[in-house]
């Protein structure tokens, strides 16, 4: 029986000292990472003054950007889906942002395709889901790539409302 009593009696482990230098471990390196994070973010160190130099450098012997070039889209009238209610009615003039200029023949090229895409996609749209500016936002980002989709290059590069009403 006395055996049995010391074989389930074990000595006590020693996880102290292991624990101890683990935990350590884990707050010098959050310490280490904390300060190279913040000495990044503010441009401490000694590479600040080269990094700050090239950026000067490489903005002075850029090119300026490109003035964008917008598309005139024709005026959109479409009824929302609203299921048994009564009829509701979108109206959106819009342009699109091209990234180039020779990109503006691409899009008037796809003109009828992108009418065509717009207004089924403004069909199938309830009024609820048009409010507020999460709505807005949305259809912006839904239009922008049926754009994409019609003009079959990329070239646009923003949707842009002029007028939008829901009646």
């Amino acid at each position: 029986m006395s055996t049995a009593v010391a074989a389930t009696e074990a000595p006590p482990a020693r996880r102290g000292k292991g624990r101890l230098f683990v935990i350590l471990g884990v707050v010098l390196l959050l310490l280490a990472g904390g300060g190279a994070g913040a000495a990044f973010f503010l441009k401490l160190g000694p590479f600040a003054e080269a990094a700050a130099e090239a950026g000067e450098a490489a903005a002075e012997h850029a090119p300026p950007p490109a003035p964008p070039v917008f598309v005139e889209i024709p005026d959109i009238v479409a009824n929302l889906n609203v299921g048994n209610r009564r009829a509701t009615f979108v109206r959106l003039r819009s342009r699109l942002e091209v990234a180039r200029a020779e990109d503006v023949a691409v899009a008037q090229a796809a003109m009828p395709r992108l009418l065509d895409l717009f207004t089924t996609y403004l069909r199938e749209t309830r009024p609820e889901e048009l409010r507020g500016s999460a709505g807005t936002h949305r259809l912006r980002e839904e239009l922008l790539a049926r754009a994409n989709l019609a003009t079959r290059a990329g070239a646009v590069t923003d949707v842009l409302f002029v007028e939008m009403i829901v009646q």
